[in-house]
């Protein structure tokens, strides 16, 4: 059976040795309207599946030879989040934004780590903290989820991070028929915290796995989250 993979997404043996470029993201966080974590994790991972499936992305398009680069590297995403006058500048720069029920999130192409555009340079990465008002329900049944290592503690940056790396993993791991259709379906999904009995049945599934790199806030090597998005 064929599956997503992206031809080009392991072609350098040696990811250090290639260029490395970072996949921006920009969460919205007003004063006083803060998204709930869950869905800001949840729209980010919509955010990353949605660019990576763009026809921007793909072939001759725009964004492809900067998304090729990327994947050709380390995977690395960052979050920074903005309000207000920040929020629209950032809109005005080439992407795509995602709206979740009361996230709203938006991916760039790939750039090298040293060339962010300013707009989005200036913006604060640290910060990005958020709350549930109450625990999320528990995923319906046959719906893609994207589970959180209960041992690992992570602001809500880093988890949206997260939650984007474990979706492509996921993503590229489908054959092309489940992943087409969900992709026609608007890649519904979950993120959620296992329990650690939960934890302990995903990892021995060899399901799709985040093993972090540690460049910010966890140990290098720390599995973070785990894709099990066919039941």
């Amino acid at each position: 059976m064929s599956t997503t993979t992206d031809p080009f997404a392991r072609r350098v043996e040696d990811r250090d040795a290639a260029p490395q470029f970072v996949l921006p993201l920009v969460v919205r966080i007003e004063r006083d309207a803060a998204p709930a974590r869950t869905d800001a994790l949840e729209t980010a991972a919509r955010a990353v599946l949605t660019l990576l499936t763009d026809e921007r992305s793909a072939g001759e398009g725009e964004w492809a030879e900067a998304v090729r680069d990327w994947q050709d590297g380390r995977i690395r995403k960052v979050v920074r989040r903005a309000r207000g006058a920040e929020w629209r500048r950032a809109e005005a720069l080439p992407g795509i934004t995602v709206r979740g029920a009361s996230a709203e999130v938006r991916v760039y192409p790939p750039v090298a780590l040293d060339a962010w555009p300013k707009d989005l340079a200036r913006l604060q990465v640290s910060g990005t903290d958020l709350e549930d008002p109450q625990p999320p329900a528990a995923p319906a049944p046959g719906e893609p989820v994207l589970w959180f290592n209960p041992a690992v503690q992570m602001t809500a940056g880093k988890a949206m991070a997260q939650a984007g790396h474990a979706a492509q993993l996921g993503w590229w791991a489908l054959t092309r028929e489940r992943a087409e259709a969900w992709r026609g379906e608007g890649f519904p999904l979950a993120v959620r915290t296992a329990t650690p009995e939960q934890w302990s049945q995903l990892a021995a599934a060899d399901l799709p796995t985040v093993r972090d790199a540690g460049f910010t806030e966890i140990a290098p090597g720390s599995v973070t989250a785990i894709a099990q998005l066919v039941r």
